[in-house]
């Protein structure tokens, strides 16, 4: 047996040494050409997505990579492609578009699946790797999530290129900072282990219900200094510049300069970009910022954080229309990062995730909250129309009263609705919003009179109230008009200040003064309001959309907060029918619980957050079309459709309007739990398949509309 053995060895001996002498004395391969060009001799093919936005061109394409740019043409790099003739889909080898288009190289290959000739690459814009692979994964689950395609989500992620800007040295990572004290996170019972926590390397996820007061901005400072010194990176989000403004102030007082980085639009390009390169090169492990920080490319991301994901601001407007809360939850998800969600209010959204448990509450306990919250008081439709003030001067006598004793001790807030906004329906009797007993929508009043639904389009016949039986109907007084006027009348030494969307004061003094403010624009005062009065909030609770309730509480939380507490005096009218559910939360100061029973009504009836919708809308025939063509999920609900009204020239156009002189109508689909990432792929799917077809006019299509109504 061991001489066969030995006989073998020897054999396989021979015939390895005459593979190797064959293989020497072989020709070397020539080089592998392009019209001429010689190609890269190892990966010769670059898979790049071409920044066209279409969902039907959402896909990769090949191309061959010239050997004189094969060091710099690696993947995450700007590149510069011919899209059009000689140019083939990877996939079926249909011809597209026509041109040169920016795009990034997303990976390099052997060989392509396409054996016909593939055109190269034209040119790198830039060695500068701005696509990494983190960032990349986080835009195409963007992308899937909201139906739209991979290029929008990348115009979003990445800034416009500076080329000067890439050819300066960004500065030196500094070493981690200390462990911060917990500060005011004190207040809450959790707040400290939830520091800790973060310090530790750990992933927490909390929902907090921030006290009242200016130390918001201090505490979301250390939580971030906290996921700094474990070396990690850190995100904060925020509404807008004031706000971003405020956390980067307590961070820079926290750290100290050159660990964080504000990003936001008031920064200008150049400079933004400066810092974007900074972050994605690793310089920096912190950013601050508005919604576009959300894409952020933070290395070693261990935190994210959010602050007030009710307000209107984080929803993005450009294609396809990401929410900074939703994509800062993929990123937690992604990178296995704490999560925290910041308000003096509650959203549905956040008491789902703790309701699911992906979340835990951060909270103070009650006795806190009522020592620094402001008392609140209220007034009625029943204490209206008993006082001759509020029927002359449209202010009820204990506003009156709380503006002329607060003014003694400080200044004294006025919160008044912006004009424009559109009244719903409600009953006469008891004010209960007339809803559709379909698809529980608010009801309209048109042609002529007749009650139709504002989602599903059905028409109400014979409608009483469910609550009191009544059968009358009112429109809601809209807004507020003279105020400042009124108020400069009435209490002619006071100074009065305005803030609104033309001119948006940030700060004013703490010395006695009137300050008239609409909804999200209110400054901040100077050791905090000695009152404030809370006007026409009817405006705020019939607007014609499913988060009514919760968004006036959301905004009388946020301009009560900046009040004194009651120790100090603080105090706070609230011009709404003391029995409805938003009144009584701000009230009892309770919005957790108030968006839990507004989560349990939109479980009961099916809508968002509970269940996944989308919007379709367009041209009659074409929404029409569109709905036909999608394959949609089982059990998928489709709501409509129903007419949009049109925009007029001349006048701001609102998010729902059809275009000036255009009939257009808007369907909602909808679809049970765990069926919207099918229902994104459905409509995605039929999107691509009338742009393929170029048949019929375009639709709108938008996942998880913000307004529905």
């Amino acid at each position: 047996m061991s001489s066969n053995n030995d006989a073998q060895g020897e054999q396989l001996a021979l015939i390895r040494e005459s593979v190797r002498k064959a293989k020497a004395k072989a020709p070397r391969a020539k080089p592998r050409t392009w019209r001429g060009a010689e190609l890269a001799g190892r990966l010769p093919v670059a898979r790049v997505l071409v920044d066209k936005g279409p969902v039907h061109l959402d896909k990769l394409w090949d191309y061959a990579v010239p050997a004189e740019l094969d060091e710099d043409a690696r993947p995450g790099v700007r590149v510069r492609v011919r899209f059009g003739a000689g140019t083939r889909n990877v996939r079926d080898g249909r011809r597209e578009g026509g041109g040169l288009l920016d795009g990034f190289i997303v990976d390099r290959v052997e060989e392509s699946e396409y054996r016909g000739p593939l055109a190269a690459i034209a040119q790198v814009l830039s060695p500068e790797p701005v696509l990494g692979p983190r960032l990349l994964s986080l835009c195409r689950a963007v992308a899937d999530r909201y139906a739209g395609s991979l290029a929008d989500v990348l115009q979003l992620a990445v800034p416009p290129r500076h080329a000067r800007i890439e050819a300066e040295p960004s500065p030196a990572l500094l070493p981690p900072p200390k462990v911060p004290a917990a500060g005011s996170w004190e207040r809450y019972p959790t707040g400290r282990a939830y520091l800790e926590a973060l310090a530790r390397g750990d992933a927490p996820r909390a929902v907090w219900t921030a006290l009242p007061g200016p130390h918001w901005a201090e505490e979301l400072a250390r939580a971030a200094a906290a996921a700094l010194a474990s070396r990690r990176g850190a995100l904060v989000v925020v509404p807008d510049g004031r706000a971003a403004a405020r956390v980067d102030a307590a961070l820079t007082g926290l750290l100290g300069e050159g660990r964080h980085v504000l990003l936001t639009a008031d920064t200008g390009p150049e400079e933004r970009y400066r810092r974007w390169l900074a972050v994605s090169r690793g310089s920096v492990r912190a950013v601050v910022g508005t919604r576009a920080a959300m894409f952020a490319p933070v290395r070693d991301l261990g935190f994210v954080a959010i602050w007030d994901d009710g307000d209107s601001s984080h929803s993005e407007q450009h294609a396809p229309q990401p929410h900074a809360r939703e994509v800062l939850l993929l990123r937690a998800a992604q990178e296995k990062a704490a999560f925290l969600l910041g308000a003096f209010g509650c959203s549905v959204e956040a008491a789902q995730l703790v309701r699911t448990g992906w979340a835990l509450p951060l909270a103070a306990e009650r006795e806190r909250i009522r020592a620094v919250a402001p008392l609140v008081r209220t007034v009625g439709d029943g204490d209206l129309a008993r006082d001759e003030a509020a029927r002359a001067a449209r202010l009820p006598s204990l506003a009156w009263q709380t503006a002329r004793e607060g003014l003694r001790h400080g200044p004294v807030l006025v919160q008044v609705p912006r004009r424009g906004y559109v009244p719903r329906l409600a009953c006469e009797r008891c004010r209960e919003p007339a809803r559709c007993g379909h698809c529980a929508g608010p009801l309209e009043a048109r042609d002529g009179g007749t009650l139709h639904c504002g989602w599903c389009g059905t028409e109400a016949r014979d409608w009483h109230c469910p609550e009191c039986g009544g059968a009358r109907l009112r429109a809601q007084v809209v807004g507020a008009r003279r105020t400042a006027e009124e108020l400069g009348r009435a209490f002619p030494a006071v100074p009065v200040r305005t803030s609104g969307r033309d001119h948006v004061l940030d700060t004013v003094p703490g010395t006695p003064a009137l300050v008239v403010a609409t909804p999200g624009a209110e400054p901040v005062a100077e050791g905090g309001y000695a009152a404030a009065l809370l006007l026409d909030g009817w405006a705020l609770l019939n607007l014609p959309d499913l988060r009514a309730g919760e968004e006036a509480l959301r905004r009388w939380l946020a301009a009560a907060a900046l009040v004194r507490g009651q120790e100090a005096g603080g105090r706070v009218v609230v011009v709404a029918e003391p029995t409805l559910r938003p009144v009584q939360a701000l009230v009892r100061w309770d919005p957790a619980g108030h968006a839990v029973r507004e989560l349990a009504e939109r479980e009961e009836l099916g809508f968002p957050p509970v269940s996944r919708m989308a919007s379709v809308s367009g041209p009659p025939e074409a929404v029409a079309e569109f709905l036909a063509l999608a394959e949609l999920p089982p059990g998928a609900d489709v709501l409509g459709p129903v007419p949009l009204p049109a925009a007029v020239a001349g006048r701001p156009r609102r998010p729902g309007d059809a275009p000036v002189g255009e009939r257009w109508e808007r369907a909602l689909v909808r679809v049970r739990p765990g069926r919207g990432a099918a229902l994104a792929a459905a409509l995605k799917t039929a999107q691509a398949v009338r742009l393929t077809r170029r048949e019929g006019a375009p639709v709108r299509l938008r996942m998880d509309p913000p307004d529905i109504g």
